[in-house]
């Protein structure tokens, strides 16, 4: 995805025609336009050169994003100075034409003839329309926007009242209301540009957060220089007290380091050699030297900044019908101001007061509060979450987290700490306990897993023997050759397919089980070795976030590769309604996929082993995720270790798609409502606007959407009260299908066989592999080295092996 920076933009329809403009150049395949923040983003193959010619043949100007990120607006020095100015001289109007009318106030002797008053009224008039040029410089272009419909109505009552002034009808002009337009709908603008900055606030702060210079070593010393003259690999020093202005790994030194600014933690984080650590974050005791990993817009808070700055410049599902009402809009009300005028025209009204209904036609449309609907409240809540370290990629995902139907865990590392530690250890036959843990702690140092890494924990300084041959089997176990014996360890359902499960070692695990521990169970040369228990706790705010959730409507369910009683031991403690157990790990977007047909799901995992999953979900959430890999999986990134940020989550994605609803409701009712009353539809029944009371309300239009959008900086996503309920979601059938899927699944095997080369190595193989007892159906392929296998009852991966290994293969 391009980005590009986009001038000359005033309205929702401005951003509605580059976005046609573009997405016509061949090669584009996305193309949306923020009014909020003046910028585009493309995606496809076309040639930048290509999408700026398009952008530049609708009227305005693009270049490409040079990727500094700026929330300053240079409008809002401009658009004052404007005001005050214009200001000025439009009092001086009004109290020369309606002074003496309205408020009895004596007539300047230089007024007191007609003609002079008027040429008077005229100049001011021409000195407020030139200090506004900017209206009709854009309005007058090639494309028809906003500035349009202004420059229109400002234009026709100046020109009326001129050639009013000629004939010497004193009584018909409306140089005042040609002035006052301009004037109300520059002060609208001020206001909608102020209050969109402030829309901006929570990233502008960590934007201050940078620190500007930094203490680098050169020549032996540190000294201290610009942050843009450092690179990646330089090495630098952090006192307490100061900033990191780099994200980097510590060499030297222990500290306590403040990452709120990042994760929303309070509690500071202890650092040492080979920690690493974060640009903005606060060394708040202790002394580092620490080498320089990442600068610039590569560092983990710039990606921050740049993921909540995207968020609002992507288009979200909701905004689309203001869109395509947007691209018209200008028109038709250019067309209804037409109609308008000549409707009074042919039933009897004078010229003048014609006029006057068709210019207010068209100075109180506003089509700004439809562009601006969507992305002022995307960008306030998306910054509202980045407080609180929530961070969405783009809108879809603020949109969807609130439509969510159920919420699916993974448990480790999501619903518990990640940290399993060994709670049991059961040797078999003349094996001893510290001889089993010395076996599998051989074993299980080269694995990467969880249970593994709590073996290793719970060895200590074992020393461990020598192992060859290590393989992993991912989602089961490992297998590998320990003093010349093979080793298989791993989960009951493998070690039961692999036939190395007694009946003692069920009642081990059924006991264990229970409790809600998970079991590694382990065999020396096909002879059954031990079982070790592990138990990972549970979080703290687990079943308070899984409450929060039921009590907002959505569906809890765990996917977990523990047995059943496992999991739901584990289930119950969290408060989770419902359990998917022994899912391996390449099942888990599929039974993700599954649940969508009852309502969008949303998937919580650790953003790493998880990544198809958090895919193939609606919304994907990485808790506690700190990874580019976590970043680039899910659709939301929760920042700290807190499950509490979920609910809260979604609850902000709540008030905001609420908040949007509201924006737009807003938006066309405004319009609906306040052109026939411009129009003079009600005039019957007494009800008239004269047009600078319409510009009036066109200019706070804009502001009140704005406005509105800014209350989401306020709430508190933490606040249950606020919560409401909505109904859940039947599930109960889809997880009977994911179970019978899963359960299919399980009488799958494919094999690698190398060997193969034609038809007739495929016919050999499949009849070595139909002829062993429980295989129903052997698939051979020789160009991709695979044999698909249906069975009919657990086959261990041995048996199956040997088979191909006496047809003359290897598997």
């Amino acid at each position: 995805m391009d980005k590009y920076k986009v001038t000359g933009m005033s309205c929702a329809a401005c951003a509605a025609r580059i976005e046609k403009a573009v997405s016509d150049v061949n090669g584009v395949t996305e193309c949306a336009v923020s009014l909020l923040t003046d910028t585009m983003t493309v995606s496809g193959s076309a040639d930048s050169g290509d999408i700026i010619a398009a952008v530049e043949s609708a009227g305005y100007g693009a270049s490409c994003y040079t990727g500094e990120i700026t929330f300053e607006n240079d409008e809002i020095p401009g658009l004052r100075r404007r005001f005050l100015s214009s200001l000025v001289f439009v009092l001086i109007l009004m109290y020369i034409s309606m002074g003496h009318m309205m408020w009895g106030w004596p007539v300047p002797e230089l007024a007191e003839d007609h003609m002079v008053s008027g040429i008077i009224q005229m100049i001011l008039c021409t000195v407020v329309m030139v200090l506004n040029r900017k209206f009709f410089v854009s309005g007058f272009s090639r494309t028809a926007n906003m500035d349009t419909l202004v420059s229109l109505g400002s234009s026709a009552s100046y020109i009326y009242s001129a050639v009013m002034l000629v004939m010497g009808e004193h009584e018909h002009l409306y140089f005042e209301s040609a002035a006052m337009i301009l004037v109300l709908i520059t002060l609208g603008k001020l206001l909608e540009a102020i209050s969109k900055g402030r829309t901006t606030d929570a990233l502008k702060g960590l934007m201050e957060l940078k620190p500007q210079t930094a203490h680098v070593l050169s020549d032996g010393v540190f000294r201290e220089v610009s942050v843009s003259e450092v690179r990646e690999g330089d090495v630098f020093a952090v006192k307490a007290g100061e900033r990191i202005p780099f994200d980097g790994m510590v060499l030297r030194g222990t500290a306590s380091v403040d990452e709120s600014s990042l994760t929303g933690e309070s509690i500071p984080a202890d650092k040492e050699e080979g920690s690493d650590v974060y640009e903005a974050t606060v060394n708040k005791a202790g002394y580092i030297e620490c080498r320089v990993l990442k600068t610039g817009d590569d560092t983990f808070l710039s990606r921050i900044i740049s993921m909540v700055a995207d968020a609002s410049a992507t288009k979200a599902p909701v905004a689309k019908l203001a869109d395509r009402v947007s691209a018209v809009f200008v028109p038709a009300v250019i067309a209804a101001a037409c109609v308008t005028f000549s409707v009074w025209m042919i039933t009897g009204s004078e010229f003048g007061f014609a006029l006057s209904r068709g210019i207010s036609v068209l100075v109180i449309s506003c089509p700004c509060a439809l562009g601006l609907a969507t992305p002022v409240a995307v960008m306030a809540g998306s910054g509202r979450g980045a407080r609180d370290g929530i961070l969405f990629k783009n809108s879809r995902a603020l949109e969807e987290l609130g439509k969510v139907k159920t919420a699916v865990f993974d448990k480790t590392g999501t619903l518990t700490e990640g940290r399993p530690e060994v709670t049991d250890v059961y040797p078999l036959g003349k094996m001893t306990e510290e001889e089993l843990m010395k076996l599998a702690y051989s074993a299980e140092i080269n694995s990467e897993h969880p249970l593994a890494a709590a073996v290793v924990r719970a060895a200590g300084e074992t020393e461990p023997y020598e192992v060859s041959d290590f393989e992993v089997y991912p989602g089961n176990g490992i297998g590998c050759t320990v003093n010349g014996m093979r080793l298989l360890a791993g989960s009951m359902k493998f070690m039961t397919g692999n036939k190395l499960v007694t009946e003692e070692i069920s009642a081990i695990e059924k006991k264990v089980s229970s409790e809600g521990k998970s079991v590694l169970v382990f065999a020396l040369d096909g002879t059954p070795a031990g079982v070790i228990a592990c138990r990972d706790k549970l979080r703290e705010d687990a079943k308070e976030s899984v409450e929060r959730l039921e009590s907002m409507g959505i569906s809890t369910v765990m996917l977990t590769g523990d047995n059943k009683m496992a999991a739901r031991a584990a289930a119950r403690e969290a408060g989770i309604t419902h359990v998917i157990p022994e899912v391996l790990p390449d099942m888990k977007a599929e039974a993700v996929s599954v649940l969508r047909k009852a309502g969008k799901v949303m998937m919580a995992g650790d953003g790493i082993n998880d990544a198809p999953a958090l895919t193939a979900a609606d919304c994907g959430i990485a808790v506690g995720a700190g990874t580019d890999i976590a970043i680039d999986a899910a659709d939301t990134v929760i920042m700290r270790n807190s499950l509490k940020d979920i609910p809260a989550a979604v609850a902000l994605s709540r008030r905001t798609l609420r908040n949007i609803r509201q924006n737009l409701f807003w938006a066309f009712g405004y319009n609906v409502v306040c052109i026939p009353i411009a129009a003079g539809v009600f005039y019957g029944a007494g009800i008239l606007l004269n047009p600078m009371i319409c510009a009036a309300a066109m200019s706070l239009s804009s502001f009140c959407v704005v406005t509105n959008a800014l209350r989401l900086n306020m709430i508190d996503i933490y606040d249950k009260s606020k919560d409401r309920m909505r109904k859940h979601a039947d599930i109960e059938g889809i997880l009977e299908e994911i179970s019978e899927i899963m359960e299919d699944d399980t009488m799958k095997k494919e094999l690698e066989v190398r060997g193969m080369m034609c038809e007739h190595c495929e016919a050999a193989v499949k009849k070595a592999l139909e002829a062993v007892d429980g295989v129903e159906k052997a698939s051979p392929d020789h160009k991709k080295n695979r044999v698909k296998l249906k069975l009919s009852k657990d086959v261990s991966e041995d048996t199956l092996k040997n088979a191909v290994k006496e047809a003359g293969y290897e598997a």
